[in-house]
């Protein structure tokens, strides 16, 4: 086993987690199996219970692991399946040892930091990458690790001592060290400044790890003399040096990595240049390129409650973007913030009422997304309505499903109280109620979690077709309510389908409005298995419905079955309700961003 340690320094939010991602996908590009593991300094146990204000989105991964956002990154780059042992924290280790400890089993010994802490982190680092991530069965060839935060974070030393003593026991030619750095220019002087780099390099060497490979944030290539200059201070050969600079989009790095030769140094370090094949990004290239001379423009609408950060719904805006690339649409996602949608934001705020309406009106598609609490649910159940009556597509994801089913109970089932346990306990028409095998009094990992099996129930529904015609789907959940099933028949027979369901036909997972050309509801989260080159079927669905291609789509239900990583080249445009705002190019962030003056796109 080879292992590729991805480091950051100077500041944080500099792209670890694309870079680490993108090196995996040069490294399978030339031949090799890869998997990858996360390591986070964080005291918790893991992601699930933290807010997504303070950490962005929670990551789902298919055994129920509530993980880091960037594994979601590993994933879609590398098209691999990881499990929760592959996103360590602080939390996992202590609890480990202390565990362990309680067993008896360093009986007599005192358990201390060094040597049992970072033993521990070995250990797991070893066991988390020999599980097989990619189908096939045996252990990768290499393993992608990257350590979250910045070196110098006092949470991260026990990771750092351990990381030192695994790269000296697996020995020179098993270890890359690659670190993530920023080179700043200074607007005054106009030149690139190198110190910081410096800097965090001599802290990393002064902890015991000393860099193979530089990848230094810039906002422009790096000049030749600032490469030497670094090259001399930092002890990294100049052609092991290369440029993370701004680009449109974050499909460009592998191809800035390739360009500069980023694998040949790579592989010389792992001793795997003899044996590497020429890194073949034929698909991704092309794939880029569709991406960047997309001009016609498809508009969502994101109801949310989080979306003063947009890492918050960072899976949702890629499944939005793969499946926008493969209509061959330009994404622009108008943001609204549900709770301004609602009538006390009428009253104490009318001109951030009438903006939040006139987004969401200018939408060509609503989606409303996953949440907790009860903030804005009020909007987008406003929202949801809006879509139901005015035969906008509509896509709701878990409680976007679940508001869309209280909604049409109030408005025509007439059940003006009809509401969801979660923000009205006492309700008489609950709707929505607490699943019998949730817990009330532990929070963290009692939801339903991971994949689950989804049956659809009526064969010639609109997301069985969008799904191949398949007769169920695994997809990925995380919730703790589910859809009355007492009241399912009432719902019914008003005209809501409920087409997918559980394995036992009681728990509801599909919601379709038949007489609505695009209305689903999912209790799932689509968004989590959604690849650049396989697109999620429902977000398709979405994209295709807002910008008149439905029919298209589903006439192409062997492109779906195959992973729909076909294109369409169809020649429909969007509905006329863009409200004429012109396009700004990237802000210069590693992630690209289409704006519209309200919404962006990472």
């Amino acid at each position: 086993m080879k292992y590729v340690l991805v480091t950051g320094g100077v500041v944080s939010g500099l792209g670890k987690g694309v870079t680490a991602s993108s090196i995996g996908l040069l490294l399978k590009s030339c031949g090799f199996r890869v998997t990858s593991i996360k390591i986070d300094p964080y005291l918790n146990t893991d992601a699930g219970t933290m807010s997504p204000f303070e950490h962005g989105e929670v990551f789902v991964l298919d055994d129920g692991g509530e993980v880091d956002l960037d594994l979601g990154n590993y994933e879609r780059f590398l098209d691999i399946t990881l499990t929760r042992d592959n996103n360590i924290t602080t939390g996992k280790i202590y609890q480990y040892v202390i565990n362990k400890e309680r067993k008896g089993d360093y009986l007599g010994k005192t358990v201390q930091v060094v040597p049992h802490i970072t033993d521990a982190i070995q250990e797991w680092i070893e066991r988390a990458a020999l599980i097989p991530v990619d189908g096939k069965e045996g252990p990768a060839d290499i393993c992608v690790i990257e350590l979250g935060g910045t070196i110098g974070d006092i949470e991260s030393m026990p990771f750092i001592e351990a990381l030192g003593q695994f790269s000296y026991r697996v020995g020179t030619g098993n270890f890359c060290l690659v670190h993530v750095s920023l080179v700043p220019v200074l607007n005054v002087v106009g030149e690139q400044k190198t110190k910081p780099t410096q800097h965090s390099v001599r802290g990393l060497r002064g902890l015991g790890l000393t860099p193979n490979i530089l990848a230094c944030r810039s906002t422009m290539a790096l000049d030749e003399n600032v490469k030497e200059k670094l090259s001399r201070f930092c002890h990294v050969p100049a052609e092991n040096i290369v440029t993370l600079y701004d680009v449109p989009n974050i499909w460009h790095i592998p191809l800035l990595l390739r360009d500069q030769k980023a694998h040949e140094a790579l592989l010389k370090e792992l001793n795997l240049l003899g044996i590497a094949r020429k890194p073949d990004l034929t698909e991704w290239t092309a794939r880029t390129k569709v991406y960047d001379m997309l001009h016609d423009p498809v508009k969502i609408a994101m109801v949310g409650k989080y979306v003063g950060l947009k890492d918050s719904y960072l899976s949702v805006l890629k499944a939005l973007l793969h499946a926008s690339v493969r209509c061959r649409k330009k994404l622009v996602v108008e943001w609204v913030e549900a709770s301004h949608l609602e009538d006390i934001t009428a009253k104490e705020d009318p001109d951030t009422y009438k903006a939040a309406w006139n987004r969401l009106k200018g939408a060509d598609g609503i989606l409303v997304p996953g949440g907790f609490g009860d903030r804005g649910v009020q909007g987008k159940i406003l929202a949801a309505k809006y879509a139901r009556e005015s035969k906008v597509p509509f896509l709701g994801i878990c409680l976007g499903m679940q508001i869309a089913v209280v909604e049409y109970a109030r408005s025509v089932l007439g059940l003006y109280d009809a509401n969801t346990e979660e923000f009205d306990p006492q309700t008489s028409n609950p709707c929505v109620i607490f699943m019998p095998e949730g817990s009330k009094t532990h929070m963290g990992g009692t939801m339903r979690l991971g994949s689950r099996r989804t049956y659809f129930k009526v064969p010639d529904c609109k997301s069985a077709k969008l799904y191949g015609d398949a007769t169920f789907v695994d997809e990925r959940h995380r919730h703790r309510y589910e859809v009355n099933p007492d009241m399912i028949s009432q719902l019914e027979a008003a005209g809501l389908s409920f087409v997918g369901r559980d394995e036992s036909g009681r728990r509801m997972e599909i919601v379709e409005l038949p007489s609505h050309p695009y209305f689903i509801g999912v209790q799932f989260h689509p968004e989590f298995k959604s690849r650049p080159g396989k697109p999620s079927a429902l977000f398709s669905g979405l994209i295709a419905a807002s910008c008149g291609q439905m029919d298209l789509l589903l006439n192409k239900s062997d492109h779906l079955s195959n992973g729909m990583a076909n294109g369409i080249n169809g020649k429909a445009t969007s509905k006329p309700r863009a409200n004429g705002n012109c396009f700004k190019s990237s802000n210069g962030s590693l992630n690209g961003v289409y704006s519209n003056g309200n919404g962006v796109h990472h």
